[in-house]
């Protein structure tokens, strides 16, 4: 089997949600390629008050991607940065606990289980032979305790991926990224790109691909094997204050950046979503406009992946048509009392109340003077 199908897989795997915050919706192809290496995380609730989202570009096999999928943001969960709020520094060092947990016997098995290679079944026997056994009870045990077996010495995956992650807590979003995937912010109908491609025409990239060795000929440097290539974990981080004009964010891997840009992609949703509410299957649309007809021009001919994020906001017209709608709603309220003739009858109540009131004021002051020359 080649680099691509005679046919391409248009079959997508779609999903919706919200919480009180935003909704969002997402959808996944698999396109003209011999196999799907994309993945994606969309959690609306990493906590309380924080929205996690990640696509995953896989390179060379599907299994890192899927390794970070199910695990990154597990891990900015557990970094004592992100109980203290500094979010940016929780991902970059989620990012780079990730090349740590794909090593030796544990990651080997987590990958093995993610790349069928194994079983579940037998990945789950496998860890109760190698977990190592635990001693006091009451001892901290390590989330991704190392395991020893066969293949303590794994080095890690030959494959890769790139991570394009978004956290978007109360009025603040938070973008890591390494590779070419991207975020992009529309603002008031403009896009605003939220990541770097991380790309060899990118100059930046380009001096730290030569600095670390590596050169620009190749795909790959011919002169090094496939899994000592100069790359690096370390994430762009990106923190923005979200305001009244921000409408929705877009994540999505280099399959659909190749075929249309940042402002383009912004356009066609803001249009989509004159006339189609379901977030979903706004995705499904972007994707079905991005493939290709056939193989013969590159481009459109990717996986694709591409989440849809959408803010809900209370806006200050909001607020007051709510007030105003309260004082309406008294005003008539006390109008149909007053058609009716009660008002007489309410200034009785109100009268009979403050009798009342006064009644029981002085009759706990002569207690409390009794009280006092007791």
């Amino acid at each position: 089997m080649g680099v691509y199908l005679s046919t391409p897989k248009t079959d997508k795997t779609s999903e919706d949600g919200e919480n009180n915050r935003l909704r969002f919706g997402l959808s996944s192809m698999q396109g003209w390629r011999a196999t799907m290496e994309d993945a994606h995380a969309a959690i609306p609730d990493l906590d309380t008050s924080t929205s996690f989202f990640g696509v995953y570009d896989g390179h060379g096999g599907k299994v890192v991607a899927k390794f970070c999928a199910k695990y990154l943001h597990q891990q900015v969960l557990k970094h004592e940065a992100y109980m203290t709020g500094d979010i940016g520094t929780s991902l970059q060092k989620a990012f780079f606990r990730m090349d740590e947990m794909m090593r030796g016997q544990r990651g080997w098995r987590e990958l093995a289980v993610l790349g069928d290679k194994i079983n579940k079944f037998t990945g789950m026997i496998e860890g109760l032979i190698w977990s190592p056994r635990g001693g006091d009870k009451n001892e901290q045990v390590d989330d991704w305790a190392p395991e020893e077996g066969p293949h303590s010495d794994f080095s890690g995956p030959t494959s890769g991926c790139t991570a394009c992650v978004a956290v978007v807590r109360e009025n603040q979003l938070v973008v890591a990224n390494a590779g070419d995937s991207r975020c992009v912010i529309s603002r008031n109908g403009q896009a605003y790109n939220l990541s770097r491609d991380h790309k060899p025409d990118l100059e930046i990239e380009r001096d730290r691909i030569l600095k670390a060795g590596g050169d620009m000929e190749f795909k790959q440097n011919k002169f090094l094997p496939v899994e000592k290539q100069i790359v690096t974990a370390n994430p762009d981080i990106n923190i923005v204050e979200l305001c009244d004009d921000d409408e929705f964010i877009v994540l999505a891997c280099d399959g659909i950046w190749d075929c249309m840009s940042s402002q383009q992609l912004v356009d066609f949703i803001r249009e989509q979503l004159k006339s189609e509410m379901k977030l979903s299957a706004v995705c499904e649309k972007v994707l079905d406009r991005c493939l290709a007809p056939s193989t013969a021009g590159g481009e459109g001919c990717d996986n694709m992946t591409m989440i849809l994020v959408q803010f809900k906001k209370i806006t200050h017209t909001q607020t007051a048509s709510s007030s105003n709608e309260v004082s309406s709603s008294t005003s008539e309220e006390l109008e149909a009392i007053a058609d009716k003739g009660l008002l007489p009858f309410a200034f009785c109540v109100l009268r009979c109340l403050e009798t009342f009131f006064n009644f029981g004021m002085s009759f706990v002051q002569m207690l409390q003077h009794r009280f006092e020359h007791q």
